[in-house]
């Protein structure tokens, strides 16, 4: 498997991760990180999902479960904003230098604010993109949180 920055990132703050490899599921009824979860055999809500997002006009970072969605209205409110949409797809390749499947919490290109949803703290350990598609990063809750400087919010829908 390829070094990416997500394990960079995580080996220069001294963050403890186990990395997970797996085949990218085509098709199928499930989506692509519930498929991810089945693929490794793990619960749904233990995988997340990392989005990029516009907040009255700033690009911001949400983390919420694949098991759900993501709240724009709840996002907004988060980053004591009006109004947030989801980014296009050349804008948050830009700021985060990962390619949309595989974006990362971790080593991003750009600085952003990043909101994590409070599902995280109900687990010993998630599993988030380790910055491509085939690649999971576990890692602890507090971990994540810490090292990425993310605020826990309410987010899911």
């Amino acid at each position: 498997m390829a070094r990416t920055r997500a394990l960079d990132a995580l080996d220069s703050a001294g963050v403890d991760y186990m990395e997970h490899a797996y085949e990218v599921p085509a098709g199928g009824d499930l989506s692509y990180g519930e498929a991810v979860a089945a693929v490794l055999g793990i619960e749904s809500d233990r995988v997340f999902k990392t989005l990029v997002a516009v907040v009255d006009g700033d690009p911001v970072v949400a983390i919420v479960p694949v098991s759900g969605s993501l709240s724009l209205k709840a996002l907004a409110r988060a980053h004591g904003g009006k109004h947030s949409a989801m980014a296009e797809v050349a804008l948050a390749e830009r700021v985060t230098g990962y390619k949309v499947g595989g974006i990362s919490p971790f080593g991003r290109r750009t600085d952003l604010p990043v909101y994590v949803d409070e599902w995280v703290e109900a687990h010993d350990s998630v599993f988030v993109s380790g910055g491509l598609r085939g690649l999971q990063v576990e890692v602890a809750p507090a971990d994540l949180i810490t090292s990425i400087g993310a605020t826990v919010a309410t987010l899911a829908a």
